[in-house]
């Protein structure tokens, strides 16, 4: 039996996408390698290829299962501020995601899969102001997007450790949420 190392493996795809989110987790988008991610799986430096064809398409599926993640994240909340909840728990039980969903130089901004997830998360996001009035709608939505957004980056960059103390940051956002939109705002067939 030959000691080089083969394309085949039982699920290359996501040992690959595995290894790449432990990679971006801990040091980041821009320390991806596919040779290195083919070593870590145990497999030809080409297999990963094969799925991904280069950095880019690996990117874009990162950035389309984060979108998929996502938007299953969001659409059972029954009020906007739980949304916001609900993004803030999303980049912190998804960090490596997290950071390559909202990179857009990152991925290929044609990709059927990568286009369809987004959508489908822009709809989990705008259903969460679709209950306010019309007039105000769209900027609501970019300030209830705004705090989510901003919230979770400050938190996944360490930057509100000090100010969190050892409060739980979902309590926190939700707090913050609720001084904007005091009544919460209960999304369309939510009781």
């Amino acid at each position: 039996m030959s000691s080089e190392r083969t394309y085949h493996h039982g699920d290359l795809r996501r040992a690959v996408l595995a290894a790449a989110l432990d990679v971006v987790e801990t040091d980041g988008p821009g320390a991806l390698s596919l040779r290195d991610l083919a070593r870590r799986a145990g497999v030809s430096h080409a297999a990963p290829a094969h799925h991904f064809k280069d950095r880019t398409g690996l990117l874009t599926a990162i950035a389309a299962e984060g979108y998929t993640l996502f938007a299953d994240a969001l659409s059972e909340a029954p009020t906007l501020n739980e949304r916001g909840v609900r993004y803030v728990r999303f980049a912190r039980e998804h960090p490596a995601h997290f950071q390559v969903m909202f990179r857009p130089e990152l991925h290929r901004p044609d990709d059927p899969e990568l286009l369809a997830a987004k959508a489908r998360a822009g709809d989990s996001l705008r259903a969460g102001v679709s209950a306010l009035p019309a007039e105000g709608r769209t900027d609501a939505g970019i300030a209830a997007w705004s705090l989510a957004h901003g919230f979770a980056t400050l938190l996944l960059s360490g930057n509100l450790t000090g100010p969190l103390e050892a409060r739980d940051p979902e309590e926190v956002f939700r707090s913050l949420a609720g001084m904007l939109f005091a009544d919460g705002v209960r999304t369309p067939g939510s009781s």
